[in-house]
């Protein structure tokens, strides 16, 4: 009897850790979510992957540099389906793109897509919070 309760306790300490860190892994603690910035800039790569999909994009700043951005989107799976529709040949290298996004807290250029002006005009939102 004894151990059976051990067992159970076990696999249930074992399913509670495990259920913290999927809840730990969909945060914005990252990402400045008090404000959205928007920039246009020239697609580099798309990948299209799970748990998240990357949109690389140059940006030419004020001074003539350039600033090479990651952008976060959702899982492959979720960027196909309601309006978003983003599948791996939505974009491709050279595409003019409008992106809003929340940047990330550390100034770094990285952010979290939540719009998406594609080459065609059509306007994606993503379902950020």
């Amino acid at each position: 009897m004894r151990k059976k309760f051990v067992a159970i306790c076990v696999v249930v300490s074992v399913m509670l850790a495990v259920q913290v860190r999927i809840f730990a892994h969909h945060g914005n603690a990252s990402y400045d979510t008090t404000k959205e910035v928007t920039l246009t800039g020239v697609a580099t790569d798309w990948i299209v992957a799970n748990p998240h999909s990357f949109l690389k994009m140059d940006v030419k700043n004020d001074d003539g540099s350039v600033s090479h951005w990651v952008i976060e989107s959702s899982a492959a799976s979720v960027n196909q389906r309601g309006n978003v529709r983003l599948t791996k040949n939505s974009i491709k290298p050279g595409d003019k793109l409008t992106v809003t996004m929340m940047v990330a807290k550390n100034g770094q250029p990285i952010g979290r897509i939540h719009q998406l002006l594609l080459p065609d005009g059509k306007l994606v939102v993503t379902d950020l919070p």
